[in-house]
């Protein structure tokens, strides 16, 4: 959005990702249920009006039409779960800090993956888990940045810690929180930004991802898939939903740099050269029209370099 956000790409260090949708394909798969035969209805019922991924994945599993004159009081707590009424009864669905909150004790099921823990009237009745995909450049694209100069990866995310450090250890990541409500986040990247030798970097794609990416030195929003809100808080869009078009970007950044100040210091050395010349009685017309448009004209050639651009 601005030649400046270009010049800062190539100072960025530290590169902070949000997972879901931006790391991985943010397409989640029921991989198991754990609870009462109807747990799956419930989930089903109490994410219904829920925009989440994870919410869409329960719904598609349970695949049947929902009544939603047997949904009320639905209220979505951001980064926690949900609280609602199904059939007149009571129902909370949400992760492990939630249901501490509500005093709830939850079974821990075996798979790894998110986990929906449900409870029914106050009483907990199982769980659900549910499976998140890495995207196949992710990898690719994580090495990359490591090739282009960023020396710290960091990844946050809301989801449980098993979950995350299972993702990290497979992209490479250096450094990973989990279990982030959205203001936690902005706080990790402010703690970030207090470190900082270089610039700091955010890379997301959600609505929750907004604030984060306004208080990044450099937001960076995936347009492909990112909501309104990120690409409107966004420093910089990509029109891809690849990682791999982040070292690309900085690639261009630094790049565009050194052919700048290539321009620059060409261009002066040459109009001092040929003022010290006039000075000294050595320099004609066409000199000086050289030092003007000829070296306007080559600072031009040299600039179409940019177009052949390899990360």
């Amino acid at each position: 959005k601005g030649g400046n956000y270009l010049e800062l790409l190539k100072d960025v260090d530290t590169v902070v990702f949000d997972k879901t949708g931006t790391l991985t394909k943010g397409s989640f798969d029921v991989v198991e249920i754990n609870g009462q035969d109807d747990l799956l209805m419930y989930g089903a019922y109490g994410e219904y009006y829920s925009n989440h991924p994870l919410a869409k994945s329960i719904v598609k599993k349970y695949g049947k039409a929902i009544d939603e004159s047997l949904i009320s009081d639905f209220k979505e707590i951001a980064g926690k779960g949900i609280d609602v009424y199904i059939k007149q009864h009571h129902v909370i669905l949400g992760n492990a800090t939630f249901f501490e909150e509500k005093n709830i004790v939850v079974k821990e099921p075996s798979r790894v993956g998110t986990i929906v823990y449900i409870a029914i009237d106050e009483k907990f009745a199982g769980s659900i888990v549910v499976a998140d995909q890495i995207k196949e450049t992710t990898k690719q694209g994580i090495q990359s940045l490591k090739k282009v100069g960023v020396k710290n990866t960091v990844m946050l995310t809301g989801d449980h810690h098993k979950v995350a450090q299972d993702v990290a250890s497979q992209l490479g990541i250096d450094s990973v929180y989990s279990e982030l409500l959205p203001s936690d986040k902005v706080t990790q990247v402010e703690q970030l930004l207090s470190q900082k030798q270089g610039y700091v970097a955010f890379v997301g794609d959600g609505i929750n991802d907004a604030p984060v990416l306004a208080r990044a030195d450099v937001g960076i929003a995936m347009g492909g898939v990112g909501s309104d809100a990120a690409i409107e808080a966004a420093d910089v869009v990509f029109m891809t939903s690849s990682v791999e078009a982040i070292p690309q970007a900085i690639a261009i950044g630094k790049k565009a740099s050194r052919i700048a100040w290539q321009n620059v210091v060409f261009a002066l050395v040459v109009k001092a050269l040929v003022m010290i010349l006039g000075l000294l009685g050595f320099a004609n017309m066409w000199m000086a029209v050289f030092a003007d448009t000829g070296v306007a004209m080559l600072c031009v050639l040299n600039s179409i370099r940019a177009l052949k651009i390899q990360s």
